[in-house]
């Protein structure tokens, strides 16, 4: 057999390995992907089949069985138990606050270390990767005390202050914006009498509104779910939130398994309604942030 006829009787074997291997490879990325969507999905439904049931039937049946009564009492008592108005209208607050502090504060740090060169520029770099690594608990106690000294323990201040801070990925995200926007807009608004603030403020940040939505977005789920550092600063009832508001489901003696889980699912409707309805902002803001021109 000569060469070429060898060649031709080895090709439909080497295709029928690579369409074996390309058959394996997506099997095991459908059984990783299901085993994915099991972990995640059957805590959930065990929270949602657990708050439309009585005290009573949540002890004696399975806790994947179906609910015998599809009752919403549970959710008319967990709303009115734990102060759910309170605790939303405090974390809108704290989120809204928070996110436009934040989103300003790291637009600006990025616009500054994308168009100036200063002495001390890599300094700030490796300090915010520094940050990044160090884990916030073991800085828990320091910040603890700051805040206290500057008498905003226990306020509606003390989170904004913790939460408005930037962070890497937020740095590198605006960035990455920020390359793609051609510095002779800077140079043409410096020569008809435009300060830099005026460059910010009217040319980059409108600019940047695509990342500023996704960051946003992202900030506010975050801030919405933790739960550590408002029941941390803001012990009163008064400033609860909505994920501090399920700790009044949770006694030392007792805890409302039913109750508390129809608190948790009114707790996760509005990260949901956010997401579901700004979620196409997301995924275009980290493409656009990804790719450059």
């Amino acid at each position: 057999m000569s060469m070429p006829q060898a060649e031709l009787a080895a090709k439909p074997r080497r295709v029928e390995k690579a369409n074996l291997f390309s058959f394996l490879g997506k099997s095991l990325y459908y059984v990783i992907l299901s085993i994915i969507t099991i972990i995640i999905f059957v805590p959930l439904l065990v929270v949602v089949f657990a708050a439309f049931k009585t005290s009573p039937e949540l002890a004696a049946t399975s806790p994947f069985a179906l609910p015998k009564s599809w009752s919403f009492h549970n959710f008319a008592v967990a709303f009115e138990k734990a102060n759910m108005l309170v605790g939303l209208i405090n974390s809108l607050s704290v989120t809204v606050s928070s996110v436009v502090i934040n989103a300003i504060l790291g637009a600006m740090t990025a616009f500054v270390l994308n168009r100036f060169n200063f002495r001390f520029k890599k300094t700030i770099f490796l300090l915010f990767i520094i940050a990044s690594v160090v884990p916030a608990y073991t800085t828990e106690v320091a910040r603890f005390q700051t805040i206290k000294s500057l008498g905003l323990y226990n306020t509606i201040f003390a989170p904004l202050i913790i939460y408005a801070g930037t962070d890497l990925m937020q740095i590198f995200i605006y960035l990455q914006f920020i390359e793609k926007i051609s510095k002779q807009l800077d140079e043409s608004a410096l020569l008809d009498g435009a300060s830099y603030f005026r460059i910010f403020r009217s040319i980059l940040f409108p600019l940047l509104l695509p990342a500023t939505a996704t960051l946003a977005i992202i900030k506010a789920v975050d801030i919405m779910n933790d739960m550590y550092i408002p029941y941390l600063y803001m012990p009163s009832k008064k400033l609860s939130t909505l994920s501090t508001a399920l700790m009044t489901f949770v006694g030392e003696r007792a805890t409302y398994w039913n109750e508390l889980s129809a608190a948790i699912i009114l707790v996760m409707l509005p990260t949901i309604l956010i997401y579901l309805v700004l979620r196409k902002f997301i995924f275009a803001g980290l493409m656009d942030g990804a790719i450059k021109e």
